[in-house]
């Protein structure tokens, strides 16, 4: 899995140039790109969501498309339309920004629910509908969304369904006070962003993708991650717990991490360090913990501390393969 380590290695320290002191973050974002999953960047304004997934677009030697969703948006503006051309007596395609690879779809939760609902087909099976004719996607095909907190006025909270459909949710946070003053110096004369250079091809991406797949995951390991999805929807503090998308989501994380670590199989402690990312925003807490102040992050670490971690040798050698 050395060759995983150092592409992943390649791009976290291309980012890195940009975004500063967020290395857990950096980590997540490269982790959703070797599992091809869609990634959920939420907090307030101002703290670096646009640029990281704009950074992560620079990075790759692929497409880039952003959407700035807005209440007034059709889901004909997310996916595409079909216009008559008087020439050819034809229907013709007219691709929206969600046929790329790289799509930034800013501040999601502006949008009505029913636009949010354009990008469902997209984002779980990799095409769009128009008209009745399907459009496959290119490949590597990954959503890159920002919102900012439902409390802000003007936003709508994402369907459920939609949420699911997001391999990882992550925080920024505001940077440290050192930070902050890098951060300053850096801008000074011009954004690093403009300097970034691709530091990874199309065919290197999907190589990295195939060769995640590979990564053993022991049977042990695989009864944890069912026991914490289960026990998220057993929770008396949960109206809905985590489906069992949630467990694939976690088990496919999980490899990723391994992979990026240097490791050809899984261990626990990716497993821990990827529930709460991958599996709180599929929980709606129920509304007596919300008058607690229980956030779903808060319950997922619970489910953890809970959960017997089992023990043994869990490479290949050691389970027979």
């Amino acid at each position: 899995m050395l060759s995983i380590q150092t592409f992943g290695g390649k791009v976290i320290e291309n980012l890195e140039k940009v975004i500063v002191g967020k290395r857990q973050s950096v980590e997540l974002i490269v982790i959703g790109l070797l599992c091809q999953g869609h990634i959920l960047i939420e907090d307030v304004p101002g703290v670096g969501k646009t640029v990281l997934a704009r950074s992560l677009a620079r990075s790759l030697d692929c497409t880039f498309n952003r959407i700035q969703f807005t209440p007034d948006m059709l889901p004909s503006d997310v996916t595409g339309v079909s216009i008559y051309n008087q020439q050819t007596n034809q229907f013709e395609f007219r691709p929206g920004p969600i046929l790329g690879q790289i799509v930034l779809a800013d501040e999601i939760n502006r949008a009505t629910p029913k636009t949010q609902a354009a990008l469902l087909e997209a984002m779980e099976e990799h095409q769009v509908t128009v008209d009745g004719e399907t459009h496959r996607l290119l490949s590597p095909f990954m959503v890159l969304a920002t919102q900012n907190p439902i409390e802000y006025e003007g936003t709508f909270p994402l369907p459920e369904a939609q949420l699911d459909r997001f391999l990882l949710r992550l925080k920024l946070g505001y940077p440290s006070i050192t930070d902050e003053m890098r951060i300053l110096g850096e801008q000074q004369l011009q954004h690093p962003l403009s300097l970034l250079q691709p530091v990874a091809t199309v065919d290197e991406i999907l190589r990295a993708v195939e060769e995640v797949k590979q990564v053993f995951i022991s049977e042990a390991l695989k009864r944890y991650i069912v026991e914490l999805t289960t026990r998220t929807r057993q929770s008396s503090d949960v109206y809905l717990g985590a489906s069992p998308r949630g467990s694939l989501a976690l088990a496919r994380a999980s490899r990723a991490r391994a992979a990026l670590l240097g490791r050809d199989h899984v261990l626990p402690d990716d497993v821990q360090a990827l529930a709460a990312p991958v599996l709180a925003h599929r929980i709606i807490v129920s509304s007596a913990a919300r008058l607690r102040d229980l956030s779903s992050s808060r319950i997922v670490q619970e489910v953890i501390h809970a959960t017997p971690v089992p023990g043994g040798d869990f490479s290949p050698s050691a389970n027979g393969k």
